[in-house]
């Protein structure tokens, strides 16, 4: 299976992810293109994109630095790219367990200059 590409554009920000080809990954990108309004949690920008998933068998209590991940509480995309309020130490640990859609490629840590209320925009790439 041809592995899906996604564009997030966040001001002068853009950066590119490879999705899984998990339901949920499949979900979202059957719903793009998606224009949201950006939170920020820590190291952490997520947004919610009116996909609605429960979790998956893969879900994760703790990511890795570029992952793009998905919420079940918030209906939320989140783009993890460093610690948040919720880690220790180095770990990066969303608020709760999320369904891994992909990973950012390059250098996510770019996303650190994005600021809550940023329009997002996801598009196929």
């Amino acid at each position: 299976m041809t592995q899906n590409r996604i564009k997030i554009s966040a001001g002068d920000v853009v950066v590119s992810a490879e999705l899984g080809d998990s339901e949920t990954a499949q979900s979202l990108w059957d719903a793009l293109p998606i224009q949201a309004s950006a939170n920020t949690w820590g190291d952490e920008i997520y947004f919610g994109i009116g996909v609605n998933a429960e979790l998956d068998d893969e879900a994760e209590e703790t990511v890795e630095l570029g992952t793009v991940g998905y919420w079940p509480p918030g209906d939320a995309l989140c783009l993890f790219f460093g610690p948040t309020p919720m880690s220790a130490g180095d770990e990066i640990r969303p608020a709760s367990a999320v369904n891994i859609l992909g990973m950012i490629e390059g250098d996510s840590t770019v996303l650190k200059s994005v600021t809550g209320g940023s329009l997002i925009i996801v598009e196929r790439e």
